[in-house]
């Protein structure tokens, strides 16, 4: 091949990327204000030199701003990149066009790192030779008659896993460690657990090369993801075979609809790999900077950063919008995605002078795009820039991580008073963040931990982070946790509190499971495992990350424990309403749908400030479904609760996180036939009415 020269055409200035034609291939770009553009072509993925370069004349290449050319007789297997000279006078212009940077296309589908050198794309000079490439690969995949699962957000359980991190501890006993091979080989344990949607820590590429330098320095790189480069091509570390990572990631998606489970990609469209001005070029500041990035007003080589990451995509210019609308609809309609979370998506409300907006163009056309009607869209929103938006996020559809959630009941858990006001709210749903804009339950996502913290584990047994590890001198990662250790710092042999530990992350997976809206579990929680208190693991490619699934044994009856729970859950359409409670009965024969008490019935102390108890009784969503009594007793010592009677049915003991075996099976459930009943410090206690 690399004796061969391609006679080229004019090309296709409306088929973005590379598309294969019946006379060759289509290739197109977009770059404003280019002067002068260059393809390359590359017999293979470690050929420094290009075979062919083909220079395209505006005349002939170009139609408005972007430069096209078909290349005629080509066929795939083989890598490509593009090379743009034009303005580069950053201060005036934001154009930072450098004719010695190898670019990747934007739009490419599969991508090749083996000779990425991340340095020598941000210093000056030429980096033909250490630069990534674009890999031209046919699409001939058979689905099978694979089709997207449609489960709706009200049924949910969504369980929060790193593809790398779930399966590359040797205990995880995979074939293919770290891969989206590994995931398939999972499938049995994730059905077992009982979760119905995977969401994945990014899986788009990204640079691994993208950590600090002190932190590249001590070995380390990034290990989450969030520095993607590119938008339409899977990772390829996640592949067995790197030039077969698209097909690998469907055969994962097959394989897990097969089983009944959706997946929910996290992707992150507010800032790229390239950093800000000492980054590198890559691809968009290489093709359109001042088009693709927010810069400064007053410079223009300086980048505006509400991601923390260095620079942010400004995702409401038109160009960028359509960009990442037809990067969305790719992943939904080429690779069967059901579903996305949007890291920082406050970011993505930021107009292109850097203020919010609430009719933002990017998120009205993810909420009004007909291909992704059905897909489920999840906000976390927020950005690094001070912009919180939990409740108010644009949009009606979008669902969003519920931060206020997540810290009222670490904090009630913790046993911090005053706090029943706020805790029945989010355990309800978070009528006062949805409601009054005609949202639902299902807007608010539900969670204690997620990858960005401690884990279950850590939070209950670490009350400051430890994050040494990632030599940024403990400065990264978050102060604000609302943890307790239970007395001691991290490990300890006290068995009293590692008990205590054990009982308070019951806690937590109960409340979780029992409170309105959709439940979010961080992957491994169920198994307690630890990364010594390592708040921000983003650099951490090693056993502080993955899962030791030896824990399964060690921690089985947490793990028994969770699969119980969530087996409950689904079990109880009265914990999946689809509308909020109003205390008033549903129907003519019914109870309110909702009653809150104290340790007397029907009496809450909303107003004490040191009230740490609370309760509630939930009627049945369906005529012959339990109606269930809720008791949280998160002060120090045992208290006593009045039960509601319930003329034609009996109380029976269903759950409790302070007495083994914490959850009963319905055969198994004692009749209580008294008027009250015990609850033991820290626990909670729930009851089903037959």
């Amino acid at each position: 091949m690399a004796a061969t020269h391609y006679r080229t055409q004019a090309g296709d200035w409306g088929l973005s990327g590379a598309t294969f034609a019946d006379n060759g291939v289509n290739f197109c770009c977009f770059s404003r204000h280019a002067t002068q553009v260059e393809l390359l072509l590359f017999e293979h993925e470690r050929s420094r030199e290009p075979f062919q370069i083909i220079q395209l004349d505006p005349n002939t290449h170009r139609t408005f701003f972007f430069w096209h050319v078909l290349v005629e007789g080509l066929s795939d297997g083989i890598c490509y990149g593009w090379r743009i000279d034009g303005p580069s006078d950053t201060r005036e212009s934001g154009c930072r066009h450098d004719p010695d940077k190898l670019l990747l296309d934007p739009w490419c589908t599969a991508v090749s790192d083996r000779l990425w050198d991340r340095a020598a794309a941000c210093r000056p000079g030429s980096n033909l030779a250490s630069a990534m490439r674009s890999l031209l690969i046919r699409d001939e995949y058979d689905w099978e008659g694979d089709q997207h699962l449609h489960v709706p957000l009200t049924e949910a359980v969504i369980y929060e896993l790193h593809v790398g991190g779930f399966s590359r501890h040797p205990s995880a006993d995979t074939q293919h460690p770290g891969t989206f091979r590994a995931i398939i080989e999972k499938i049995p344990y994730l059905t077992e657990l009982g979760i119905t949607h995977v969401e994945l820590l990014p899986i788009m590429a990204f640079d691994l090369q993208d950590v600090p330098p002190k932190t590249a320095q001590m070995g380390l790189k990034n290990f989450w993801g969030y520095s993607t480069h590119s938008f339409f091509a899977p990772h390829p570390h996640y592949a067995c075979d790197p030039r077969q990572a698209r097909d690998e990631f469907r055969d994962m998606v097959k394989a897990l609809h097969r089983a009944g489970i959706g997946v929910i990609l996290d992707v992150v469209y507010n800032h790229t790999a390239e950093g800000g001005a000492e980054g590198p070029i890559i691809n968009f500041k290489g093709m359109g900077n001042e088009v693709f990035y927010h810069l400064d007003f007053n410079d223009r080589s300086q980048y505006r950063d509400y991601t923390g990451c260095g620079n942010t995509v400004n995702c409401n210019h038109p160009l960028v919008t359509r960009f990442l609308i037809d990067s969305l609809h790719y992943w939904a309609r080429d690779m069967h995605v059901d579903g996305f979370r949007f890291d920082l998506a406050s970011a993505m409300a930021r107009g292109e002078d850097g203020e919010p907006q609430y009719h933002a163009p990017v998120l009205w056309s993810v909420e009004l795009s007909p291909e992704l009607g059905r897909a489920h869209i999840i906000a976390e929103a927020w950005d690094a820039a001070g912009l919180y938006q939990v409740g108010d996020f644009p949009g009606f559809r979008w669902a969003e991580w519920n931060g206020n959630y997540r810290d009222v009941m670490r904090a009630f858990v913790r046993g911090d008073g005053g706090l029943i006001g706020d805790v029945a709210t989010r355990i309800a749903g978070s009528s006062d963040l949805y409601q009054s804009r005609g949202r639902r339950p299902a807007n608010s996502i539900n969670l204690i931990t997620c990858h960005d913290g401690f884990t279950l584990h850590d939070l209950v047994s670490y009350d400051e982070k430890h994050n040494q590890a990632n030599g940024e001198d403990n400065r990264d990662g978050h102060n604000h946790n609302l943890s307790w250790n239970g007395g001691v710092e991290g490990p300890t042999d006290d068995q009293a509190i590692l008990a205590l530990r054990q009982q308070q992350a019951r806690n937590f997976v109960a409340l979780l499971l029992l409170s309105q809206g959709v439940p979010m579990l961080l992957a491994g929680d169920e198994l307690l495992r630890t990364k010594q208190g390592n708040n921000n693991t983003y650099c951490q490619d090693n056993e502080l990350s993955w899962i030791d699934w030896r824990l399964a044994d060690e921690n089985r009856t947490m793990l028994a424990f969770t699969r119980a729970m969530i087996a409950f859950r689904h079990r109880h359409a009265t914990l999946r309403r689809d509308r909020f409670l109003t205390g008033q009965p549903t129907r003519e024969d019914a109870i309110p749908d909702i009653r809150w008490h104290g340790t007397k019935l029907d009496t809450p102390l909303w107003d004490d400030p040191g009230t740490r108890v609370l309760a509630f009784t939930l009627a049945g969503l369906e005529p012959h479904e339990p109606h269930l009594h809720v008791i949280m007793n998160m002060w120090k010592e045992p208290k006593e609760f009045e039960l509601p009677p319930m003329p034609g049915r009996r109380w029976y003991s269903a759950i409790d996180t302070a007495q083994a075996p914490y959850i009963w099976s319905v055969h198994d459930q004692q009749r209580i036939d008294r008027d009250s009943i015990r609850a033991q410090a820290r626990s909670v206690l729930v009851l089903e009415a037959r």
